[in-house]
């Protein structure tokens, strides 16, 4: 049994921030530290989110830096789980494991990433390292992803969504604010998607089969906060 599923069957139903407010599922099956959880109907972890796209001045795409603060229940059975010297907090060397098993875990989700330009997936190299601290008892995970090949911002729309595929985790864009974007081009206009839950199932209907719900990729696209880019160039 994976760290997610025992926290979700033993810990304390401590009370996290619900997403109901922000109409935001995305989720998933985070970390196997993560071993695979299975996927489930609504998210068992929670976490804040910040992003920040930072475009280079060839209108390329440079980087997206991500945070995470994770919820205050799976922060502490990280702790528990990774403090071999049982001092109740994490050092540098056991933090450096934790970021590890994320980044490993995290791999054959694309760390989490749903990039598109007019409509085509684009490629996403995995980050060289993630790096974690703990602070306030909340896990926090810093991390910087770059597109496999230039990414020019070119004349329609580039999405970029960030959530778990598997519908385990949710990641929470809490405001607006939260999806920055550097250097924005003067032609292009920055606008964040927040999908209200009852308009996404009526627009999405006539797909709503019981196989529709046995993935739960489904769901999360259909739910997932994204930050969009219109270009006229």
């Amino acid at each position: 049994m994976g760290l997610l599923q025992t926290l979700h069957r033993t810990a304390p139903r401590i009370a996290v921030r619900s997403l109901a407010k922000s109409g935001v599922f995305l989720a998933s099956c985070l970390i196997s530290l993560f071993a695979m959880a299975p996927a489930s109907a609504h998210p068992h972890v929670f976490a804040e989110a910040r992003l920040e796209l930072v475009i280079g001045p060839d209108r390329t795409v440079q980087a997206l830096h991500h945070v995470w603060r994770f919820d205050e229940v799976f922060s502490s059975t990280v702790l528990l789980e990774f403090d071999k010297n049982k001092d109740l907090k994490l050092e540098n060397s056991e933090l450096e494991t934790v970021a590890k098993t994320i980044h490993d875990s995290l791999a054959d989700y694309n760390y989490f990433q749903l990039v598109k330009q007019n409509g085509k997936d684009v490629p996403m190299q995995a980050p060289a390292k993630l790096m974690a601290s703990f602070k306030d008892g909340q896990l926090i995970v810093f991390f910087e992803t770059h597109p496999k090949t230039p990414l020019r911002l070119v004349a329609g729309r580039t999405d970029f969504g960030i959530y778990d595929p598997t519908f385990y985790t949710a990641i929470d864009f809490l405001k607006d604010e939260d999806m920055q974007v550097k250097n924005l081009p003067s032609d292009c206009t920055r606008r964040v998607i927040r999908p209200d839950p009852d308009t996404a199932i009526a627009q999405n209907r006539s797909s709503l089969t019981d196989s529709f719900f046995a993935d739960p990729t489904n769901l999360s696209q259909i739910f997932a906060t994204k930050l969009e880019l219109e270009c006229k160039d």
